[in-house]
């Protein structure tokens, strides 16, 4: 072989394949799923298997990385455990917006957060609880010398800035942070003060390690178009992509992708 034709193959990557869920309520899952397939298409040696669940425990456990944009869809035990043990055996997972989400609505005193499924909590390293009104709020670094971060300069975005509760939180390896208190108008849990939370900082962005593998988690990416609330509504009067709209957020998403292909800077 000469050294030219060494150094080609040297040079051609490895097929990696990967398993992408979209799917769930009251988001353009449509629009999330086709920018984030955008983002995949630039890694042409990147194979991807797109589901709107996680019941394929099989295609699931014999994949490379496994990526995640969904909202209220709650896995099985079966496929919770599955997932978890993929992930403790060197799995990388890149969950966004509404994976740890479990919602009921409507509801008398505003929207249920039930705590009804422990293990995938535990494993994503946290769960969504409640979100004040969409409004600009600052996204800020705090950890500015990581890869994932590093050159990024703060910004605002105007999402929905999750409130969430947390699994071995002195574990999580945080990226970007917020500062926030106030009341949660609509959700059932609403008082998000300093005295009731003991905090008021919430976490945007963070690396969960479990086992030989890790969970990336940003909770950012809030989508929804006009037929995304049926049947509560037929027609949603407002169009919202929030953080799809920030060019930071796709610099996000590209990196955090390279972390899944098992990246480190």
């Amino acid at each position: 072989m000469s050294e030219t034709a060494a150094s080609e193959t040297a040079s051609v990557e490895t097929r990696v394949n990967a398993y992408f869920v979209a799917g769930g309520k009251w988001h353009d899952i449509d629009y999330a799923r086709l920018e984030l397939m955008k983002l995949l298409a630039e890694h042409p040696h990147v194979k991807v298997q797109v589901a709107a669940n996680y019941d394929d425990i099989e295609a699931i456990s014999a994949t490379d990385m496994l990526i995640s944009y969904t909202c209220d869809v709650r896995p099985n035990e079966a496929s919770q455990q599955a997932i978890r043990t993929w992930v403790e055996n060197g799995g990388r997972w890149v969950a966004l917006h509404g994976t740890n989400s479990a919602l009921d609505l409507p509801r008398p005193n505003g929207v249920e957060s039930p705590r009804c499924f422990p293990l995938w909590a535990e494993t994503l390293g946290s769960q969504f609880v409640a979100h004040p009104p969409i409004a600009l709020y600052p996204v800020e670094i705090a950890d500015p010398n990581h890869w994932l971060v590093e050159g990024i300069e703060p910004f605002e975005t105007d999402d929905e800035l999750y409130l969430m509760e947390y699994h071995d939180r002195d574990q999580l390896q945080v990226q970007l942070h917020t500062h926030w208190s106030g009341d949660c108008g609509g959700f059932e849990e609403r008082d998000w003060s300093v005295e009731t939370r003991g905090t008021d900082e919430h976490l945007i962005q963070y690396v969960r390690p479990l086992g030989e593998g890790a969970v990336l988690y940003n909770t950012l990416g809030h989508c929804r178009s006009h037929w995304d609330m049926v049947p509560l509504a037929d027609y949603y009067p407002t169009t919202e992509r929030c953080s799809w709209e920030k060019p930071q957020y796709h610099e996000l998403l590209r990196r955090a992708i390279r972390w899944g292909l098992g990246h480190d800077s």
